[in-house]
């Protein structure tokens, strides 16, 4: 007849300590020593790390609980926005500015760099707007049938990258969106974005390849709850020549105001003005 009383013991360990009360194999205890150094005396072993139990345990513990007590995970952590670094600009990265002589991608009221990256292409932008900024690539200087990048800024002070393609003066978003790696931030009222985007693309009407030259579109403007309205000024900037992503220059191109002082007509008015006033009249 098979007595039972040898059975009581290890079941009462089995419920009072799962299952520490089973000797481990050699086997077994070397992977615990292994697993936790030299912690727990013999035959008082650390319970198995990665066990259920534990995990469970350990995760229902911590603070990361939802409203209705259900777990979720906690989101990666967001390293600041790096600036613009305009020294680059010629050198290891294209740039264009406009705006006053001198400014850089905190000043100039417009400011878009590019540079290869492997396969792709990474653009920086930044303008002095609380709303969007966008870079247009164009076979030609007039806006219509072009591919478009813009950031824009919502009411929730995010700023997210948008595919674009100007219809006459309209743009209408697209929904194949090839930018990647995006990073955008709003800061002393200025939008200033990061993001990369193929080199080369499958043949399309609105997605170009960037490795062919492209006049290129600068605007930038206002937006209602996350939607671009019409930009800021009625003629927007627009390279004087093509551009290609194979040859970085460092281009600026005065705003608006210093366009107007600087131009020979302007002087020109200027000096007669001076000779009349130190001649006086007659």
């Amino acid at each position: 007849m098979v007595s039972t009383l040898g059975l009581v013991p290890l079941t009462v360990l089995i419920i009072q300590g799962g299952w520490r009360g089973v000797a481990p194999s050699p086997t077994e205890e070397g992977a615990l020593r292994a697993g936790h150094g030299e912690h727990g005396e013999p035959g008082h072993q650390e319970p198995h790390k990665d066990s259920y139990s534990t995990f469970a345990s350990e995760f229902l513990e911590s603070k990361y609980l939802s409203d209705d007590g259900y777990p979720f995970p906690t989101a990666p952590p967001v390293d600041p926005f790096a600036k613009i670094k305009v020294s680059d600009c010629g050198v290891t990265k294209g740039c264009i500015r406009y705006g006053k002589p001198g400014c850089d991608a905190e000043s100039c009221d417009y400011f878009l760099s590019y540079r290869r990256i492997g396969t792709d292409v990474e653009y920086e932008m930044s303008a002095d707007t609380d709303g969007w900024v966008a870079v247009g690539f164009s076979s030609d200087k007039k806006m219509g049938g072009d591919d478009v990048m813009g950031c824009v800024h919502d009411d929730n002070g995010r700023v997210r990258i948008h595919h674009f393609y100007n219809v006459g003066q309209w743009a209408k978003e697209i929904k194949r969106n090839p930018a990647r790696d995006e990073e955008g931030i709003f800061e002393n009222n200025r939008v200033t974005c990061r993001f990369k985007r193929p080199l080369y693309v499958p043949r399309e009407e609105t997605l170009v390849d960037l490795h062919l030259s492209w006049y290129y579109l600068f605007a930038w403007g206002p937006a209602i709850q996350g939607s671009i309205t019409r930009h800021d000024i009625d003629n927007p900037p627009v390279s004087d020549h093509m551009i290609s992503i194979y040859k970085y220059e460092d281009i600026f191109m005065p705003s608006t105001a210093y366009q107007t002082f600087n131009s020979p007509l302007c002087l020109l008015l200027i000096v007669a003005l001076t000779f009349y006033l130190l001649m006086g009249t007659p």
